[in-house]
């Protein structure tokens, strides 16, 4: 196993869920639904952890984790900001925001899975597998309240 290659890939996962904690902390800001707060608090603490683990594991590769987020990501607050101002805090839209930002979570987490998985440790693919799949229960949370949403 090359160490560079391994902390490029785990280094993608950090990234998204950098990602994921910005959009979280901007739909925080956004919505005045005490549930969705609960909910979105619940999901950035998720990807919280997630970077942590991620991050020591590049470190312990002898690499620096990025502190960096996608220009998607970016993107994606960007939108987030003007459709919750645009929507007046619906509760709807604001899942369909998140979803967005999830959807992009779990691409991510799919390709790193089905591209990259024989540059890293036995260690980190289970790592990746265990986040993989409580950001893919999270994605799934977020698409049931958005579908429920009137």
């Amino acid at each position: 196993m090359d160490n560079k290659k391994a902390a490029d890939v785990l280094n993608k996962l950090v990234q998204i869920n950098n990602d994921r904690i910005e959009g979280y902390e901007t739909a925080l800001k956004e919505t005045k639904d005490a549930e969705l707060k609960s909910l979105f608090s619940r999901f950035a603490q998720t990807s919280f952890k997630n970077r942590q683990e991620l991050a020591a594991e590049v470190s312990n590769l002898g690499e620096k984790p990025t502190e960096s987020t996608k220009p998607s990501g970016k993107f994606f607050r960007q939108w987030m900001d003007v459709k919750a101002a645009l929507t007046n805090n619906d509760r709807k839209s604001i899942l369909a925001s998140c979803e967005f930002g999830e959807d992009a979570a779990v691409h991510k987490y799919d390709d790193v899975m089905k591209n990259d998985l024989d540059e890293v440790s036995a260690d980190h693919k289970t790592l990746i597998a265990k986040q993989y799949a409580l950001v893919k229960g999270e994605h799934d949370i977020v698409r049931q309240l958005r579908d429920s949403a009137k």
